[in-house]
């Protein structure tokens, strides 16, 4: 284990990183003339697969109908499916690629899973009941300066530490 940690590439310089990751929205807005965000995409890949099954009652429903018969056509869905590959790919280079579950010495895998899957679904709600996720709120909406992404961007933050003061123990020995 100690060889393979050793065959590791350092991580990229965060400060270059997130240079690129502004200039990578500001490319979108200039061609594509809306920023950035994943959750669309997942609410279409639910109607897709949906569509799968029950397509008549998808084209019919009002949230999955109005994305038709092809909900993947759609440039966050291009997005996302590069945003992955594209950390597969670094992570492959890297050789940081590790199947496990990251959790602490008090927490049991167990446990970290049903805390990551409700983490997950409670994310995943909240970000399509307020038609955005977090990516989509801090970064496209605070680059165009919304108050309410601004706002949703502070308590984000509260909500990050206060979720961690909270749930550290499970990473505690």
């Amino acid at each position: 284990m100690a060889q393979e940690m050793t065959n590791r590439k350092p991580y990229g310089n965060p400060y270059l990183a997130g240079v690129l990751l502004g200039l990578t929205l500001l490319a979108s807005f200039l061609i594509l003339g809306a920023g950035l965000g994943a959750s669309g995409c997942l609410a279409r890949i639910g109607a897709f697969l949906e569509g799968l099954i029950l397509p008549s009652h998808t084209l019919s429903s009002e949230y999955f109908g109005k994305w038709g018969n092809h909900p993947l056509s759609y440039y966050l869905c291009a997005m996302l499916t590069g945003v992955f590959l594209g950390g597969l790919f670094s992570a492959i280079l890297a050789r940081r690629v590790e199947f496990g579950v990251e959790k602490g010495h008090a927490a049991s895998s167990a446990l970290r899973l049903i805390l990551a899957l409700s983490g997950g679904i409670l994310a995943g709600f909240a970000s399509r009941l307020a038609r955005g996720c977090t990516s989509g709120q801090a970064l496209s909406g605070s680059a165009l300066m919304l108050t309410g992404s601004l706002v949703f961007l502070v308590f984000l933050f509260v909500g990050g530490y206060l979720a961690a003061y909270f749930v550290r123990r499970q990473w505690d020995d």
